[in-house]
């Protein structure tokens, strides 16, 4: 990653507001309620053509010897100790219009403590008197002190300016090398976006900890601990490839009504926005819980979004120690009859329970002893390079010849469906376009019966399958203007 700025400070005073005026756009959740941000989120920025990495932590709300009684409040601190510790440049922000308060100055102890360049934004400065207020927080000991307004973008400029001139520059590389690294860098393939979704407490957090092996989100037994989406840039080596992920934490989407509070409707909504921006999305369910209504709605936004799908059961561990306690114990006789004991048992109750997903590979997994994490991305890199797939145009049209001759489209009030041609329009997701005579007799049972049979011929495993119909002329019928009627005849 490039030169990392991290934006510090105690809670409520807009370092998520001006994480997002920085970085163009809104990622980071700002509220007035104190505390919304509790991961790292960070964003590859640019300033004036200098690249970097822009990163927001939660609110430092403790004071010198007081203690983080709740678990996400402790996990939060630690998020923000380790983003100190990995920036090249700090930016304290504080309140202009509040003034200096003695939580500003514990900061600034932590942050002198760091031995990390600081620059202070003294955020909320929207009118000449806020601006003047500003001068009080050189009390704080840094050298420079920037008036911001985050949400109308005043002084944003020069406070950027001067935390950019203290990034560390890299030396130009030798001009062999440069050549070389040029050419390399050419064939280097953007990172997939792997969107980890699903309902909360599942387990979301801790499969993307346990792949990055460190505590990069915060995770917790209490649903609805992530609220902002979290890119989590990551690499693995496999077979001497290096592959190169972005693993994109998301808040536990819950039923509309359940939605406490303005804060947890843009974290849901962050969510299935992820869903939109990723490649493939990995449902995460819950082993002990089954397929509930709600993961099957959450499965739904992925097929409606057309995403390439992988399912991840979770906390197997889980399941297996409570079949075994159910086995041993005097109530054995009393298990379920339909109840899957095994991995095939399970994955099949799995695949009919979301039958419009039952293109997804499903992988059993355990973020707590990492069992088949690395079947987990195996099956990522598989969906990956099926997503890719390129048929050829007379491979397609023999297949889709095969498929019509097999079952014969229904017919239409004495019409019907006439296949002319296919062909392939792009690949992520898989989308054929059919010409045939006319679209309104292609129905939708039978296009899930032709993308079943493509799926059969060329694999597409995680892959939605997308077809489009359209009508072609008949042979010798001209098109007519509509600007020419015909003729009204003598």
């Amino acid at each position: 990653m490039p030169g990392l700025i991290a934006i510090v400070g105690r809670p409520n005073v807009g370092k998520s507001a001006l994480f997002n005026r920085i970085v163009g756009r809104r990622i980071a959740i700002v509220h007035d309620q104190p505390g919304v941000t509790r991961d790292r989120v960070s964003a590859e920025a640019e300033w004036r053509g200098r690249a970097f990495t822009l990163v927001d932590t939660g609110g430092i709300g403790l004071l010198r010897g007081e203690k983080a009684h709740d678990v996400i409040v402790r996990a939060a601190m630690e998020q923000v100790e380790l983003a100190i510790a990995s920036a090249e440049v700090i930016v304290l922000v504080v309140d202009a219009r509040e003034g200096l308060m003695p939580l500003d100055r514990e900061v600034a102890e932590r942050l002198r403590r760091s031995g990390k360049p600081v620059l202070v934004a003294a955020n909320k400065a929207d009118t000449p008197q806020t601006q003047s207020l500003a001068v009080e927080f050189s009390e704080l000991g840094f050298e420079r002190v920037f008036p911001v307004s985050a949400i109308h973008g005043l002084g944003v400029e020069a406070l950027m300016n001067a935390a950019v001139a203290l990034l560390p520059t890299t030396p130009p590389p030798p001009a062999d090398t440069a050549r070389d690294t040029t050419d390399s860098e050419q064939g280097v393939a953007e990172p997939l976006k792997l969107a980890i979704v699903g309902r909360p407490n599942v387990g979301k957090s801790s499969i993307i900890n346990a792949l990055v092996g460190s505590p990069r989100v915060i995770v917790s037994p209490v649903p609805g601990t992530t609220r902002d989406a979290v890119d989590v840039p990551f690499e693995v080596e496999t077979d001497g490839v290096r592959q190169r992920y972005v693993l994109i934490d998301t808040a536990g989407i819950r039923k509309k009504r359940r939605i406490a509070d303005s804060i947890e409707f843009f974290s849901v909504q962050r969510a299935e926005h992820s869903i939109e921006r990723c490649d493939i999305a990995v449902l995460v369910l819950d082993a002990e819980a089954g397929v509930l209504e709600q993961d099957k709605k959450i499965g739904g936004k992925i097929l409606d979004a057309q995403k390439a799908c992988v399912i991840a059961v979770n906390k197997w561990d889980l399941y297996e120690e409570a079949v075994r306690r159910m086995r041993s114990s005097r109530d054995a006789k009393k298990l379920p009859p339909d109840m899957p004991i095994t991995l095939a048992e399970f994955a099949e109750w799995v695949q009919r329970q979301l039958f419009f997903l039952d293109f997804a590979p499903v992988i059993f997994t355990s973020a707590t002893t990492g069992f088949h994490l690395d079947r987990l991305l195996e099956a990522v890199r598989y969906v990956a390079a099926q997503l890719q797939q390129k048929i050829p145009t007379a491979l397609l049209n023999r297949a889709l010849h095969d498929a019509v001759e097999r079952r014969q489209p229904a017919s239409r009030t004495g019409h019907r469906l006439k296949f002319f041609y296919a062909t392939q329009l792009r690949t992520a997701p898989p989308t054929f376009l059919l010409f045939v005579n006319r679209e309104d007799l292609l129905t939708e049972p039978y296009k899930k019966y032709l993308a079943d049979s493509i799926r059969r011929a060329f694999g597409y495993e995680g892959c939605p399958i997308v077809l489009r119909a359209r009508a072609r002329p008949r042979d010798g019928e001209r098109a007519r203007s509509p600007e020419r009627p015909r003729a009204a005849k003598r």
